[in-house]
């Protein structure tokens, strides 16, 4: 117990190094990584780590892309509800958009009024505010802040829906302009954008018949986040002509369940409705449709039959508030689907060449990057191992500290592999950084205490360490104060550079350092 008690700081490092194999090969361990046994294909891709790769080193996409919007400040946007909905719907017939495209939010500094559409300039929209009796104070290009924030989080969520594993999502600011920056490995523009360039919405609507013969479209769902609690998975069928068609369940969350129903039941579907004319015809009735639209296109026009037309009626469709859709294509299929389970978009991305940054690389040139990157870390441990036995000429000093010094390197990428964190080369030249900064250390405490006479006692051994551990301590500092701006600001690759390095260095100061000393305190008072 006593001999714990004194090396107490390698038993740290030994449990550290344990943590970090479990972050490193267990799957399923990290938060938000895919167990092996529940997607066997997946970590097969992978490979026998939970790494994530960026696409530098797994080929990819990244697109930088501006939000679509214009925004009005300085408007006294009414505080209440009814009237400030008034507000953009007054707006949206003003300006020929829908009413999704508005959004009017009032602030404490002065309201602000967005409108999502390429269509309306900001004249335009200065004009129709003015026609409404509000006086903004700017109307210019660009978005809110705040909204920026909602798009990182919606597209983050529908990256995340999507299983793109290793995604990201930030903003970024060049000196005119701010962008939604979106990394995704391993998929090609086509595919990213695919996702990316529909806001995703998604309505419901009762077609019924008035009293005039005439036929009414009204909406009885607007998809959001607090409508839709989840989708069953994708089934296919073969239809009565010999096709195919994709189904799958809707689930509402019960307040919006029971708006549904109660406008369902009061546009007449109390009894159901079909929408097929013979069927119709067949039952002495009008034509009544079920209709869903994504982005504006009917994905599904079909019956409601009477026993969930019942359950309108009398109100116990929200106890179980789901209804089964059928789209003709599976892609389309999944990207309704990939709508109501992740949500939609606050406002559309500009996807026009003049104003978006887009990369891409091939997945084998990311594979080739991959291998030249172990290569280089490889010659690294050699190059530097070699120099300190050249140093020293013992192989009892020499050995713990190659050994320490990877050990440093195997914790800093359990960290990443827990975190999640995706690697590119800036990162990979980061850990060779902090190989050398490592073994640096290590000299300047091999040298203090084996330089300067024998170490008889402990006392003598702890006194030279403590004054070696006060010059890597400063040095560490140093280190730190000098990557922090590097970290913090959007600098790209080279904020990974600087947050591998950061990393590292705490680790080595903490952990791997004093160990590092009681090894080497072990060693030289056993010697002697």
């Amino acid at each position: 117990m006593s001999a714990l008690r004194e090396n107490w700081r390698i038993a740290a490092l030994i449990v550290l190094l344990l943590v970090s194999a479990v972050a490193l090969f267990v799957p399923g361990v990290p938060p938000g990584s895919t167990p092996a046994a529940n997607n066997s294909s997946t970590a097969a891709d992978e490979g026998m780590t939970n790494l994530q790769y960026g696409i530098e080193l797994n080929g990819g996409t990244r697109i930088r892309a501006p939000v679509v919007g214009i925004t009005a400040e300085g408007v006294d946007v009414p505080t209440n509800n009814t009237r400030r909905t008034q507000l953009e719907q007054t707006l949206a017939n003003s300006l020929g958009v829908d009413s999704i495209d508005i959004q009017a939010v009032p602030r404490a500094e002065g309201g602000t009024v967005e409108v999502f559409s390429k269509n309306v300039s900001t004249s335009e929209l200065q004009t129709a505010l003015e026609n409404e009796g509000y006086q903004p104070e700017t109307v210019r290009q660009g978005v809110t802040e705040q909204t920026r924030e909602e798009m990182v989080e919606a597209i983050d969520q529908k990256i995340s829906t999507s299983a793109l594993s290793g995604g990201t999502v930030t903003q970024a600011r060049t000196s005119d302009r701010n962008y939604i920056a979106i990394t995704a490995p391993d998929k090609d523009y086509e595919e990213l954008r695919s996702i990316l360039e529909d806001r995703g919405i998604v309505r419901m609507y009762a077609y019924y018949p008035a009293e005039n013969g005439t036929y009414v479209r009204k909406a009885v769902l607007d998809q959001g986040a607090e409508a839709i609690r989840g989708t069953g998975t994708i089934e296919q069928r073969q239809t009565a002509s010999g096709g195919e068609s994709y189904t799958f369940s809707v689930t509402m969350e019960e307040g919006a369940a029971e708006a549904f129903a109660r406008e369902m039941a009061a546009a007449g579907f109390g009894n159901g409705g079909f929408c097929s004319p013979q069927q119709a015809q067949a039952r002495g009735q009008p034509v009544e449709c079920l209709q869903v639209t994504y982005e504006d296109e009917i994905v599904f026009n079909g019956s409601v039959q009477p026993g969930l037309g019942s359950s309108f009626a009398d109100g116990s469709f929200a106890e179980n508030p789901t209804l089964t859709i059928e789209v003709p294509s599976r892609e389309k299929a999944q990207q309704v689907k990939l709508s109501l389970d992740a949500g939609q978009l606050p406002a559309p991305l500009n996807f026009d060449p003049q104003v978006t940054q887009t990369r891409s690389l091939e997945p084998a040139l990311a594979d080739q990057f991959k291998t030249n990157s172990l290569i280089t870390g490889l010659l690294a441990v050699v190059a530097v191992s070699m120099v300190v036995y050249g140093r020293y000429g013992r192989a009892e000093v020499a050995l713990p500290m190659i050994v320490t010094a990877l050990s440093e390197v195997f914790i800093l990428l359990g960290f990443v592999a827990f975190v999640q964190y995706p690697l590119n080369l800036s990162h990979l030249a980061g850990f060779i950084a902090v190989i050398g900064t490592g073994v640096d250390d290590l000299i300047i405490i091999a040298d203090e205490i084996l330089q300067q006479g024998k170490v008889e006692t402990g006392r003598v051994f702890q006194n030279r360490f403590r004054k070696a551990f006060w010059v890597i301590g400063a040095a560490a500092a140093t280190t730190i104060v000098a990557m922090s701006p590097l970290m913090v600001l959007s600098l790209g690759d080279l904020s990974g550079f600087a947050i591998i390095t950061i990393v590292g260095v705490l680790i080595g100061v903490l952990v791997t350092r004093p160990a590092y000393g009681d090894i080497l305190r072990t060693l030289v008072i056993d010697e002697d």
